[in-house]
């Protein structure tokens, strides 16, 4: 049976609680950045259980989801940062293994994707030190703004916490990353990229 074609994410998780199969819509929807954001935060070995252990999570909490949030994205972010935490040593050893990496893996393409590569290269090893210094709380909303392309506010709904508290981590991580990279990459405050 093939789960019923719904377009709202707060529908699809109300619909799912009588109707389970409508639950695919949603992991068929956000299971890929879901992963993504795991893959980045951790590796790609961890990132496949996290992202499923999230969606497993989700599936057995769905009633009690608050279905005035349409968009289940913090919802569904909250919960793989809160696992990503779990493996706060594998991702420490993810920043030292990309410090240590400096600019040896430059990849061999079309000459602008290359000069971009290097410029980025660069730049990986002193960013991924800056972020392992960071408090965990400052790394995780920099992170979901960043690398989750959230919004402060859904970044402090993920993580539970005041908008206030993850506009203040926010302020705080981009201006611990502008340090430590010498103030020589452009971080405007709307985004880290």
């Amino acid at each position: 049976m093939t789960a019923p074609t719904v377009s709202g994410d707060a529908e699809i998780v109300r619909r799912s609680v009588t109707e389970p199969e409508c639950f695919a819509a949603l992991f068929d929807r956000h299971y890929p950045a879901i992963h993504g954001y795991a893959a980045r935060r951790l590796g790609p070995a961890i990132a496949d259980d996290v992202a499923a252990e999230t969606f497993l999570i989700a599936f057995d909490r769905r009633d009690r989801y608050d279905a005035s949030r349409a968009d289940v994205r913090p919802w569904l972010y909250g919960i793989a940062s809160n696992l990503i935490a779990r493996h706060h040593r594998a991702e420490a050893r993810q920043y030292r293994a990309l410090a240590r990496a400096g600019t040896r893996d430059v990849e061999a393409g079309h000459a602008d994707r290359v000069a971009g590569r290097l410029d980025a290269q660069a730049a990986r090893g002193p960013l991924a030190k800056a972020l392992r210094r960071l408090p965990r709380g400052d790394r995780d909303v920099l992170l979901l703004v960043a690398w989750a392309d959230l919004g402060v506010q859904e970044a402090a709904e993920a993580l539970g916490i005041p908008a206030g508290t993850a506009r203040s981590r926010l302020h705080r991580a981009r201006k611990k990353i502008r340090a430590a990279l010498g103030g020589k990459f452009d971080l405007r405050e709307d985004t880290i990229r």
